[in-house]
């Protein structure tokens, strides 16, 4: 199926998609380590009580890790996320001596992505979240309701992982459009395209789509 289809059928039930930036950098990349494998509310929840025990960047490299991994409880997996982000933060502050990212928004899109991913623990999801919500990068982030779209609309085949889904989609679809792109297809996965009980008779999309259960 045609991306630009796609993104006419989808901008019509969910645009005008208009860009705002969440958080700044550093703030985006440790709260996009908590959404994994957890719900965004559980991250939102992990990541406010992570600020109010430890509200400097700088008392979470400080803290006993235990310490950290009890703010984050939350979102799950916090014996794992905890070290991660300490390691995360500690390398930051080695190369740079502070925490302020903003800088990479002026770097060439590959260059910023192999940025992050060179932290501990950062993957091409992760980097590609912080470039397009923080940094305004046409970075196209993969997560797991547009994987799952994607495959069913056949913009990738059954078989692509999200990570290798990136930078497919990221070909697939112009740089000035891969921020909407993101936004509309997440949307659909949310609100139709669900992973157990798709409306696929709600689906603007369901007569060209090759899964669907509504032709």
């Amino acid at each position: 199926m045609a991306v630009a289809l796609v993104q006419e059928r989808l901008d019509s039930i969910y645009g005008p998609i208009e860009w705002r930036p969440r958080m700044i950098a550093i703030d985006e990349l440790i709260f996009t380590v908590l959404t994994q494998n957890t719900s965004d509310l559980n991250a939102e929840r992990a990541y406010d009580s992570l600020r109010k025990v430890l509200p400097t960047w700088g008392h979470v490299i400080e803290a006993e890790t235990a310490k950290v991994a009890e703010a984050i409880k939350r979102g799950g997996l916090s014996n794992q996320k905890a070290p991660r982000i300490q390691q995360i933060l500690v390398e930051i502050l080695k190369r740079l001596g502070h925490f302020d990212l903003e800088f990479l928004a002026d770097r060439p899109l590959e260059e910023a992505r192999d940025w992050f991913t060179s932290l501990p623990g950062v993957g091409p999801k992760t980097a590609a979240v912080v470039m397009a919500f923080s940094l305004k990068m046409p970075a196209f982030p993969v997560d797991t309701h547009i994987h799952r779209v994607s495959k069913r609309l056949g913009l990738i085949t059954e078989n692509t992982t999200a990570d290798q889904a990136h930078p497919i989609m990221e070909n697939l679809i112009p740089e000035n459009e891969r921020y909407d792109m993101h936004v509309l297809l997440i949307t659909h996965g949310r609100q139709i395209c669900k992973a157990r009980v798709p409306q696929c008779v709600r689906c603007p999309l369901a007569q060209e789509c090759p899964v669907s259960t509504a032709k």
